[in-house]
């Protein structure tokens, strides 16, 4: 049966759908020993010899792992600099990825999987999932700034859907902030107090639905057992549907 390229490298753990898109673009994936750099590109996985940068995939059993990202290290699997990896934190022989971005200054919880579905699932805006984030900022938090990011700002890539703001306390000179959103831009929330006045001095991600960051040390990691993921796989079936949340349109991807 044939699937279409990109699902099918996103089903192998290979990287989110998106991603997979992005790898053939750049004429990273050969099926039969051939480029194939054009979207739409179908393929018959039991036939077909695909590779990404040279390596042969196949579907394997799904893995998941929470990671406490620390700062310094990138999200990315190939770095040509040589900078510290998260999936480097974890004795995983597979091919594993993480599940959104926190970009090299942040730091906090990371799901790493090789499961492209559920990978999908809780990155993709109509899913609707849940992030939470501790925020220090410089200053104080105007109620006018607060009110501006809870009902969405205007960014280079579109309007932000509606986020959450709670004021925490004051530290020294900054303010302690928890932000909770569903959808996830490339470095979002500094570009987002950034447009209302407002330095970002530190980030840490603290919750994905449900999943906690809690106690867990810096660049820590423990196995996810299926049971917990329940509240994404449950996104899956016919039956769900969008909140649509403050009737917040979903924000264009980039």
């Amino acid at each position: 049966m044939k699937e279409r390229l990109h699902k099918y490298l996103a089903h192998c753990g290979v990287a989110s759908r998106r991603e997979c898109e992005e790898l053939i673009a750049q004429g990273r994936v050969e099926v039969n020993g051939e480029v194939r750099a054009k979207p739409g590109t179908t393929v018959n996985p039991t036939r077909d010899e695909i590779k990404v940068d040279g390596e042969r995939v196949r579907q394997e059993k799904p893995v998941y792992y929470l990671v406490n990202k620390p700062r310094g290290y990138i999200c990315t699997n190939r770095d040509e600099h040589g900078r510290p990896r998260v999936i480097d934190l974890v004795p995983e022989e597979r091919r594993i990825y993480s599940v959104g971005r926190l970009d090299e200054d942040s730091e906090g919880l990371l799901l790493l999987t090789n499961d492209g579905t559920l990978a999908n699932v809780l990155t993709h805006p109509r899913y609707e999932v849940d992030k939470t984030y501790r925020l220090l900022v410089r200053g104080s938090l105007p109620p006018e700034a607060k009110k501006k990011i809870e009902s969405g700002v205007w960014l280079s890539d579109g309007k932000t859907a509606p986020a959450h703001v709670r004021r925490i306390n004051r530290k020294g000179p900054n303010t302690l902030v928890t932000v909770t959103l569903w959808e996830g831009r490339n470095r979002e929330l500094r570009r987002m107090f950034a447009k209302v006045g407002l330095r970002v001095q530190s980030l840490t991600r603290t919750a994905i639905g449900p999943l906690r960051l809690e106690d867990m040390p810096s660049g820590a990691w423990r196995r996810v057992p299926a049971r917990e993921l329940a509240f994404a796989t449950a996104r899956l079936k016919p039956n769900w549907k969008p909140t649509a949340k403050k009737n917040a349109r979903a924000p264009r991807r980039t």
